[in-house]
């Protein structure tokens, strides 16, 4: 769901968001219209209001892991935890994390790929919320759910700051776990 359609229609942060985000055709490839957030990030205004409303959506429902997926999930993560109280685990690409890990492979659209965490990182009955940057097709974040769920946690929710609008009210490969999204992408 978006956040426009629960409950932030009209919230100026939404706009200040999506307006901070850069657009830049044809990267990495051709035909992409890749959404660069470093322009997010790099404006303390809007970098807290993405903080700011995921931690007023999160910081009551009992989470107690924020697993954010490398590499731009590590970016927003982090400071959702902190401030809600909650432990930040990486859940990294292969090869990335010293001693012994768990993974989970999922196909992409150009190819596979794996998500690795460290064994013991996470507790059976853990309450956890997964961070990323952006949706697509779910792929992504449907490996690092079954990763979390292997180790016996609760996924509660996935959240992104940008979703496509294919997404919008489904995402058949999370197997109904709810997806929070702040904007569309700009073109």
């Amino acid at each position: 769901m978006f956040a426009a359609e629960n409950g932030l229609r009209g919230d100026p942060r939404l706009k200040a968001i999506s307006d901070a985000i850069r657009v830049v055709p044809n990267f990495p490839k051709p035909g992409i219209m890749f959404q660069d957030i470093t322009t997010l990030v790099s404006n303390h205004k809007a970098f807290k209001d993405v903080v700011d409303i995921f931690v007023d959506r999160y910081r009551d429902m009992g989470i107690s892991v924020v697993a954010g997926v490398e590499a731009r999930g590590f970016i927003f993560a982090p400071a959702i935890a902190l401030a809600i109280g909650a432990k930040f685990i990486p859940l990294r690409k292969p090869g990335k994390l010293p001693g012994e890990v768990i993974m989970e492979s999922y196909e992409l659209e150009y190819g596979n790929d794996r998500l690795e965490m460290h064994l013991g990182a996470v507790q059976r009955g853990d309450r956890a919320l997964v961070i990323d940057d952006l949706v697509a097709t779910g792929g992504t974040l449907a490996a690092a759910i079954r990763l979390l769920e292997r180790v016996g946690a609760e996924v509660v929710e996935c959240a992104c700051v940008i979703g496509l609008p294919e997404v919008k009210g489904r995402c058949s490969r999370l197997d109904g776990r709810p997806l929070y999204i702040l904007v569309e992408p700009r073109q």
